[in-house]
């Protein structure tokens, strides 16, 4: 029997959910043999299962946590290894395997396209193919402009040879971009912690990265329009006004808080730029991206804290972040506040949102608190660290975000299981994981049962 036809015939038996889940297990166990080939390390260099399964996790979900010193154990051929694997993971197994079909000009079928619209979250089967292409050319352009400012920047005031200027400037563009955070040298974005340019230009590429790819191609569009100089003004759709909204109200939310936080401690003697720069830089950098210009444990436990929720909350849907979205977190307190007023439709923007989604809102907050909430209590049990650590490790890990106390090499067995399956769950979404359960063809119930009222609170 023909392999490729035996193949599409075993896919069909599939939902497109679970064949998205299938291909991220195949590409991590893919990861985990290239990562533990000889060729790719550095000599001397040997790593054992359970952190060889941990690293590919974490580049494939493009969380950057690591049980090992990544410039230490990889070669350069390992280190090229790596960033495409967190390509991968950030882009999406089918926006690239379907980028090297359009490079290819292969025709993308109907089966692909509905896995394209799976693997990205988008509502609509049509355009998908433009979607991919636009996203891909948007993220390749950011990437390669962020490159491009930042070593001719480090060019310009740095000491360093041509070659370390332009893996610096590349790399911590597409780490930022990518939302990685992945460390390579040990010291992360530290060197920098007073140069506020780089910082800036890394805030603004960080966004670019997590605040979602549809909300990109929108924007896009809407330059275009205007250039057009057509006479109707653009709609932009809810979901970009959600998005957009519910980022910047928790960028700046979260910076103020911080700066309040921190106003007597860490920030104490310092001017109000460089306050405000750290504030500004930890509200974003904790939502998705992971890197740092100072030391967590400078940060008092209150910060901590405050960090912890906008791990737990992450980025835009459709971005290279995880968590529980953006959206998620602002439809649900949209229905708070409608249900505290007496509202019997759930809207924002004069738009009503749909009861499906605000359910499937409600599922996703209360299970992924759910999830976070047992694994501290199985890490409080394993590992030998005070809570605080443990909870910054877990909404880290869950949120893809890959900042830490500095706990992760040290984990026991059991604690790196714990946040491998975080890793995994954050980056596929909790609500795919759970729709994994629901079989392709759904039985439709032809009765209801009675109601009855029963007595809360």
């Amino acid at each position: 029997m023909n392999i490729y036809k035996y193949i599409t015939r075993l896919s069909n038996q599939f939902s497109s959910i679970q064949l998205i889940v299938l291909y991220y297990f195949i590409v991590v166990i893919a990861a985990s043999i290239l990562l533990a080939l000889p060729i790719f390390r550095n000599p001397g260099m040997e790593l054992s299962f359970i952190d060889l399964i941990f690293t590919a996790v974490s580049t494939i979900s493009v969380t950057g946590l690591t049980t090992i010193n990544l410039g230490e154990t990889y070669n350069i051929a390992g280190v090229i290894l790596m960033q495409f694997l967190f390509m991968l993971g950030s882009l999406g197994v089918m926006m690239v395997s379907t980028s090297f079909m359009l490079i290819r000009r292969k025709k993308v079928s109907l089966k692909q396209r509905q896995l394209i619209m799976t693997d990205m979250n988008q509502p609509r089967l049509s355009g998908t193919v433009r979607l991919i292409r636009n996203t891909v050319l948007i993220i390749l352009g950011f990437e390669f402009i962020g490159g491009l400012i930042l070593s001719t920047y480090f060019f310009l005031f740095s000491n360093w040879p041509l070659k370390e200027v332009l893996f610096q400037g590349f790399f911590t563009s597409f780490s930022a971009v990518a939302n990685v955070g992945v460390d390579l040298t040990g010291k992360v974005l530290i060197p920098f912690h007073d140069d506020y340019f780089v910082q800036f230009i890394i805030m603004l590429l960080i966004i670019v990265g997590g605040i979602g790819f549809p909300v990109l191609l929108e924007i896009k569009d809407f330059l275009q329009y205007h250039k057009m100089k057509k006479t109707l003004p653009f709609r932009f759709s809810l979901f970009t006004k959600i998005t957009v909204f519910s980022f910047f109200i928790l960028l700046f939310g979260g910076a103020l808080c911080i700066w309040l936080l921190e106003y007597n401690q860490f920030f104490k003697g310092m001017s109000f730029t460089e306050s405000a720069f750290y504030s500004f830089f930890y509200s974003v950098t904790t939502r998705n991206a992971g890197l740092m210009t100072t030391s967590l444990g400078n940060f008092s436990e209150g910060s901590l804290l405050l960090f912890s929720i906008l791990m737990f909350i992450g980025a835009s849907p459709s971005s290279v972040g995880g968590g529980i979205r953006t959206t998620t977190l602002a439809i649900v307190m949209v229905y708070l506040i409608s249900f505290i007023r007496g509202h019997d439709q759930v809207s924002l923007f004069k738009r009503r949102i749909e009861r499906d989604d605000v359910q499937k809102s409600i599922t996703v907050f209360i299970l992924s608190m759910i999830l976070c909430l047992f694994s501290i209590m199985v890490l409080s049990v394993s590992e030998s660290h005070d809570l605080i650590t443990l909870i910054v490790e877990v909404t880290s890990a869950f949120g893809t975000t890959g900042l830490s106390l500095g706990i992760t090499p040290t984990l026991t067995v059991v604690g790196k299981l714990i946040i491998i399956v975080l890793m995994f769950i954050g980056r596929i979404g909790m609500l795919y994981m759970l729709m994994l359960l629901v079989p392709k063809h759904k039985a439709d119930k032809n009765y209801h049962y009675p109601t009855e009222k029963i007595i809360i609170g």
